[in-house]
């Protein structure tokens, strides 16, 4: 028997007990999503731009997964039209033979064969793309709304806006991106049935390490020099009179001089800092390992947290990395009076305003029952409070009163969100210690090694304070800044 016998032979069967309405279905349902997710496909090239996050749910993972549905029925309804003839006996021992002939029978064979290639060529793109779609930050931000309204919206107003989710939270190679869909899944079934937490728990438990995410980027042991850092703040008096605090922070690693600055400290080639924390959130660490050049390991134990073997035994060990501090580098959340001095130092919440600025904290910290609702209660609480208080200055001044109004809605609704139980402070930020304790999980000057070391809380270790809460500070005006 040649080749062309074996295809007959093999085509016949196929051709005889294809005719039944299971794998006519089938192939109505392949044949159908097939052109309906081709034709949507040819509307993204003519109409180029992000398709609705719910669309793309729609084309890249519904359809693709009904295309698939339809191709299994085929082989299925042939496999049953078999058995049930085979039980009835009346399976043909010969099957009757296809008379290329006919033009019926050769356009139904052309039309088989054109549409298996063109069915391979649709699931293998149809995949590439779904993957695709789900790896992006529309996907990720915007697909389950509730869910990851905050961080998302944390997300857009962050340094890394531009970083798609996936470059951190999966990174390259295969192991962890089959981690990250077996994870997926998990998080479809909490959506689905509501049983996802509230807020989304932080710090991420199963997280890439640093090394293989962020320091694609960033490469914390070679930084060089020091930071100069400018903050402003107002007093809740009348004239929101400001304070400005600048600070030089050693932030570099080993520079060419010798010197070594905080990520030279803390992050080296080698793994230099361990620890554990008795709570989820890291906050709690009551041990701390420290590796010097030499190799040699000394631990400091806090005499003020005061933990049982048994909860050190199940406390979370790990390997210190970029964050550790930098806990929230992308979905970072502020506090009313920092947000309503970063604005105010831009100029987007206008100083002229008598008490604008205690204002605004005021009507920031109230307890609403949604987000709409502090929406319109803190515009109209601001605006009121200039008719009420200042009638000349809100007459005079309105467009500064109506654009002060705005912002400080916008600081609400970037950072308050009651549907997830996320409110000021939800979230500790650790890059510091002024909003939360931060350095201060570590260097409080209480861990102590057995010989008598001190982890330390020396303000100079880490920065240098040029100015405290000066006015017109001179080191601005001789550095030129002022």
């Amino acid at each position: 028997m040649n080749l062309r016998e074996h295809i007959w032979h093999w085509l016949q069967p196929i051709y005889f007990l294809g005719q039944n309405p299971i794998t006519l279905t089938g192939a109505v349902i392949t044949t159908s999503t097939a052109l309906t997710t081709i034709a949507f496909w040819f509307y993204e090239i003519v109409l180029p731009g992000p398709p609705h996050p719910y669309i793309g749910l729609l084309f890249f993972l519904i359809f693709p997964g009904m295309f698939v549905f339809g191709l299994l029925l085929i082989p299925l309804g042939i496999w049953i039209r078999r058995r049930s003839l085979r039980s009835d006996r009346t399976l043909p021992e010969t099957y009757p033979s296809i008379d290329l002939h006919l033009p019926v029978v050769r356009r139904t064979l052309e039309y088989t064969a054109v549409a298996t290639l063109l069915n391979l060529l649709i699931v293998g793109t149809a995949s590439y793309r779904g993957v695709a779609y789900m790896d992006s930050t529309s996907f990720c931000g915007t697909t389950c709304h509730t869910v990851m309204q905050p961080e998302y919206t944390a997300y857009q107003n962050s340094p890394h806006s531009r970083v798609a989710c996936v470059e951190c939270h999966i990174g390259p190679g295969a192991s962890w991106f089959v981690r990250s869909k077996v994870s997926g899944l998990r998080q479809v079934w909490a959506v689905t049935f509501h049983t996802y937490s509230r807020p989304i728990p932080s710090p991420v438990k199963y997280l890439r390490p640093a090394r293989e995410t962020c320091e694609h980027c960033h490469w914390p042991q070679r930084f060089t020099g020091d930071k100069l850092l400018v903050r402003t703040s107002y007093e809740g008096d009348e004239k929101n009179t400001p304070q400005t605090n600048v600070l030089l922070m050693k932030v570099g690693g080993h520079t060419w001089q010798g010197s070594i600055g905080i990520h030279g400290h803390h992050l080296s080639d080698t793994v230099r800092i361990r620890y554990i924390s008795t709570d989820s959130e890291r906050q709690v660490i009551p041990v701390v390992y420290y590796t010097d050049d030499a190799g040699k390991i000394t631990e400091f134990s806090s005499t003020d947290i005061k933990s049982t073997p048994q909860q050190l035994a199940n406390g979370e060990k790990r390997a210190m990395d970029c964050v550790d501090c930098h806990n929230r580098p992308t979905h970072a959340f502020e506090l009313p009076e920092n947000a309503v001095d970063k604005q105010m130092s831009l100029g987007h919440i206008s100083a002229e305003l008598p008490f604008v600025r205690k204002t605004a904290v005021e009507l920031l910290k109230v307890n609403y029952s949604s987000r709409d609702v502090a929406s319109q209660r803190i515009s109209d609480g601001i605006t009121s409070f200039y008719q009420q208080n200042y009638p000349d200055i809100f007459h005079a001044k309105r467009s500064l009163v109506a654009q002060s109004a705005k912002e400080v809605v916008a600081i609400y609704l970037r950072n308050i969100f009651p549907d997830m139980h996320v409110t000021w402070g939800t979230h500790p930020n650790n890059l510091g210690h002024m909003d939360s304790p931060g350095c201060f999980r570590c260097h409080d000057g209480n861990h102590t090694s057995a010989d008598g070391q001190t982890i330390t809380n020396d303000c100079s270790t880490c920065h240098l304070l040029l100015a405290n809460g000066e006015k017109n500070p001179k080191i601005l005006v001789e550095l030129g800044l002022q």
